[in-house]
């Protein structure tokens, strides 16, 4: 499956990253070892948008606090990068995709990431994945 993952990242060349108790959304749950993430460096933290593609090499739920009825769900995951984004893609490429129904990959990335600005994990669509690949490639 494929996920993106929205937080603060301080240095994107690192090999490993690690990000404890990060909340999901968009079925971002789902999230196990061996899934393909993409990395966005949020903005409300300094960063500058997509930097990074990697593999989840291990994911952890995180309990529910008892006696609190809604929690959003929560995971700690660490990831090593594969790749380094080569263009950018960030809040001000996203803004323009906003007729939430039109299937495009920027509209679905613009919706999950940037309508509540909440740093979180989403699952993306294989239409998106494949997308924010070729931010990876070369030309």
């Amino acid at each position: 499956m494929n996920f993106a993952i929205k937080t603060e990242i301080r240095d994107p060349r690192k090999g490993t990253f690690a990000f404890p108790r990060q909340k999901t959304m968009y079925g971002g749950k789902r999230i196990a070892k061996g899934d393909t993430i993409f990395l966005f460096a949020s903005e409300n933290e300094g960063g500058s948008g997509l930097v990074a593609s990697g593999v989840v090499a291990s994911a952890k739920a995180i309990p529910r606090r008892p006696g609190i009825a809604r929690q959003t769900p929560c995971v700690s995951i660490t990831v090593r990068r594969t790749a380094l984004a080569r263009r950018r893609l960030g809040r001000s490429e996203l803004r323009p995709f906003s007729d939430w129904d039109d299937g495009r990959p920027e509209t679905e990335l613009n919706f999950k990431f940037y309508r509540q600005a909440t740093n979180k994990i989403v699952g993306i669509s294989e239409e998106t994945a494949a997308f924010l690949r070729g931010f990876f490639s070369r030309g």
